[in-house]
């Protein structure tokens, strides 16, 4: 029998030891090529190189090693870290950050595929950007992401200045050989990204992502002093500024995931919906990582857009489906991997409903207050970095109704919660949930309609 301690429907380096960001997802030759952030030595970060796993349609994943790695003597000798990756001139070609320093500084890479499965990258020997612009006293330096606006290639690229302020640093691109720096994107001292987008030192990995209509979503990773500890999302326009460059005004913003396991997201640009994974950590102790031989793993790709009223929309991959398997009924013991739909319908104001994945964990959703709260008080968690995690979340999805839909997918410790396709929250519950399934209205009076399958495979 499966360990249910351990994620199987998700990517993660097969050989197990460590994975952390996701990195470069692309469709190349039919298939979805993933790659993420791995020390293939040890499940604790460090020596890192890009791992690689591979699918034909967003649900078996294969994995396929290292495809990238460190290169003694170059800009990329102490790690291969986060970035994208986008086809060149038929090539798939990595655009990465390289670390040859200690200080979160690195340098701007890249690595064109070595075969035309993408089973391994050559780096290039040296770096299109080899460090931050002159005069710019800064403290971080990584992560760069490209993106197109209206015909013209782009790249953003994380930053914090000495001194405490974050900032998204802008590039044009007019070969990925040749890079133009165009001043600031949008630092901490916007008043929307003040709100939204803080406390931070530092903004990691961020990806901007059209969103329609004009209007765009800014991801961004909030770093403080070695800390890495929460998403959040801008929403907006971008425009162009009487230098050449590009601005971004910011009309509105938050928390991108409300749970304390997602992290570093980036994103893939489809035709008519974009694509988002997130790094799942852990939320046990490090020498429990060590004891099971792995730490961390990729979320489920999200679908990430924005609802007409300008906020955030979030859904599961709608690929997602094809993991339903056996019906799972109220009662029944919980399987490994499962996924369990709550449709909620409130007769008076206050109505909570309450989903139970055994007797340690539950997830109770309120309509009319328009929040999602996760309940772990039975399986609290043990990690401590930074701070000891309270048992209990709560998210606000920022509108009320009468009711809603609440999508749980849960594959052995990780749980990725969606209500209404406007909240969703991530968290790793150490043991993985086990026992009977159960739903019910614990406030209140309304109708709850349950439909639940376990995962094959």
């Amino acid at each position: 029998m499966a360990d249910r301690n351990v994620p199987r429907h998700h990517v993660r380096p097969a050989a197990g030891q460590w994975c952390n960001d996701p990195n470069g997802p692309l469709f190349h030759d039919g298939r979805y090529h993933l790659f993420f952030q791995h020390n293939p030595g040890a499940p604790v970060w460090g020596d890192i190189h890009w791992g690689h796993a591979s699918s034909p349609d967003l649900v078996r994943w294969t994995d396929h090693g290292i495809a990238l790695a460190p290169t003694p003597g170059t800009r990329d000798e102490l790690g291969v870290w986060s970035g994208c990756a986008v086809v060149d001139d038929g090539v798939p070609t990595a655009v990465y950050t390289g670390m040859d320093r200690h200080d979160g500084i690195g340098s701007v890479m890249l690595a064109r595929a070595a075969a035309p499965d993408i089973s391994a990258f050559k780096a290039e020997p040296e770096p299109v950007v080899p460090g931050p612009p002159a005069g710019l006293d800064l403290t971080a330096f990584r992560d760069p992401y490209l993106f197109t606006y209206e015909g013209q290639r782009w790249a953003v690229v994380g930053a914090g200045h000495r001194g405490g302020l974050p900032d998204v640093l802008l590039y044009r691109v007019d070969a990925l050989t040749d890079w133009t720096y165009a001043g600031s994107l949008i630092d901490g001292s916007d008043p929307v990204a003040a709100r939204a987008a803080a406390p931070a030192t530092a903004w990691e990995c961020p990806a901007l992502l059209p969103a329609g209509d004009g209007r765009w979503v800014l991801m961004l990773s909030l770093w403080i002093d070695d800390i890495t500890y929460a998403t959040a999302y801008l929403a907006g326009e971008l425009r162009p500024t009487p230098d050449g460059g590009l601005c971004f005004a910011a009309a509105s913003g938050g928390v991108l995931d409300h749970g304390r396991d997602f992290y570093a997201p980036t994103a893939l640009v489809e035709g008519d919906r974009t694509l988002v994974w997130g790094w799942s950590w852990e939320s046990r102790t490090e020498a429990e990582s060590v004891a099971a031989g792995w730490a961390g793993c990729l979320s489920h790709p999200r679908e990430i857009g924005l609802h007409a009223d300008g906020s955030l929309r979030v859904a599961p991959a709608r690929e997602l489906t094809a993991l339903r398997r056996t019906p799972l009924r109220l009662g029944e013991e919980l399987p490994q991997a499962y996924e369990v739909v709550l449709d909620v319908a409130a007769a008076q104001p206050d109505t909570e409903a309450e989903l139970r994945l055994g007797p340690a964990v539950a997830l109770r959703v309120n309509p009319t207050r328009g929040t999602l709260t996760l309940d772990r008080s039975g399986a609290p968690a043990t990690a401590t970095h930074p701070y000891r995690r309270s048992d209990t979340v709560t998210a606000g999805a920022g509108v009320t109704s009468p009711g809603g839909r609440l999508r749980v997918f849960v594959d052995g410790p990780l749980i990725e919660a969606f209500w209404d396709e406007r909240v969703m929250l991530t968290e790793k519950i150490h043991p993985a949930p086990a026992g009977p399934l159960a739903a019910e209205v614990t406030q209140g009076a309304g109708e709850l309609t349950v439909e639940a399958w376990g995962y094959g495979g």
